[in-house]
């Protein structure tokens, strides 16, 4: 996307908050351009980076209460260089983390929890967190279509399970959660919180992603159009095959938002007395009803990239004739020519 499409879609959907996901965002050639017309705009900017080449690019940026890097670990050493399969990745996040707050800018760490993660190394990792001087964002793994490992991906009891676990290791001590109480709560499945996909709508070259970040069912070419055409009820826990595992925050972290607004009592008391790591568990959402997956992301890329390439020939064809017509008359004589006498 260009900076001015980039800068398009966040004043088109109004969110007060913009995240630069990837693949890594550091590698597009016109990102210190993008972060800076978005930061102008006074919107917050969520830079999401695997950090290897953040040292190298700082210069681009500036340190702004709007702008935050958000590196993605997902543990201790060990076990992040073996998650994104290869060596020396979390030295050179940790230093860049360093390089970064040394400038003034704010980093905070994201992190997705995998199955097969024990609660003494993710609680390990926060203290690592605490000690860095960063905040940290946790989501449980979940198991879109076109990710590479299906094998590793939690489901929500053993999410709800493997979060009280580390919660209650955590009692007394002052991790940063980037996280609202409620949610953090849901994910210790004390809340039977429902999905609000709208809540945090993905943009890509595509157009408006149907009908979340992690799901692809099809692109509209307006924000508009994604809210209006989107038929909401078809997704979520208990409603679609896909979604039935999932507790990720793009979709639970707005619903806990709402709930936070709407009953402030209840984020109160999570506040006051912290997240119920022992007891029974809020009812679970019934999966009975849910429809069948649709697998359909790669026929929704192909007929988009089909129009896209439609598109561009159009340009091209318009550019050629126009550059044909401006040679043509560049080339006939002219009706005003003085006659010599």
């Amino acid at each position: 996307m260009s900076a001015q499409e980039c800068w398009d879609a966040a004043e088109e959907c109004g969110a007060p908050m913009v995240a630069i996901p990837g693949g890594e965002p550091l590698i597009h050639k016109e990102i210190g351009e993008i972060v800076r017309g978005l930061v102008e705009r006074k919107k917050f900017v969520s830079l999401c980076t695997n950090a290897l080449l953040l040292e190298k690019k700082l210069d681009l940026f500036e340190p702004s209460p709007y702008l935050f890097f958000s590196v993605h670990l997902d543990g201790l050493k060990d076990h992040h260089d073996k998650a994104v399969s290869q060596k020396g990745v979390f030295d050179r996040a940790v230093s860049a983390i360093k390089a970064a707050k040394a400038k003034g800018f704010t980093v905070n760490v994201n992190a997705t929890i995998f199955d097969g993660h024990p609660a003494e190394e993710i609680a390990k990792f926060l203290d690592f967190t605490t000690e860095l001087g960063v905040g940290v964002s946790m989501s449980p793994g979940y198991a879109y279509e076109r990710a590479p490992d299906q094998e590793h991906f939690l489901n929500r009891t053993k999410t709800k399970k493997l979060f009280r676990d580390v919660f209650a290791l955590g009692k007394g001590k002052k991790w940063n959660f980037m996280h609202s109480g409620l949610f953090l709560d849901f994910l210790a499945g004390n809340q039977n919180f429902e999905c609000e996909p709208w809540g945090m709508p993905a943009r890509n070259i595509f157009g408006w992603q149907k009908p979340c970040y992690l799901l692809g069912e099809g692109y509209t070419k307006t924000f508009k159009e994604l809210q209006e055409t989107t038929d909401w009820n078809l997704y979520g826990t208990g409603k679609y095959e896909k979604c039935a595992d999932c507790m990720a925050h793009c979709g639970y972290e707005p619903t806990a938002a709402n709930a936070a607004v709407s009953n402030p009592w209840k984020a109160l008391k999570v506040s006051l007395f912290g997240i119920k790591t022992e007891g029974p568990m809020a009812p679970e959402i019934d999966l009975s009803k849910q429809r069948p997956a649709q697998y359909v992301f790669s026929s929704e890329v192909q007929k988009r990239l089909s129009e896209i390439r439609a598109d561009e020939a159009k340009t091209a064809e318009a550019k050629a004739a126009k550059l044909v017509a401006q040679t043509q008359t560049a080339a006939a004589p002219s009706n005003n020519a003085s006659t010599a006498a």
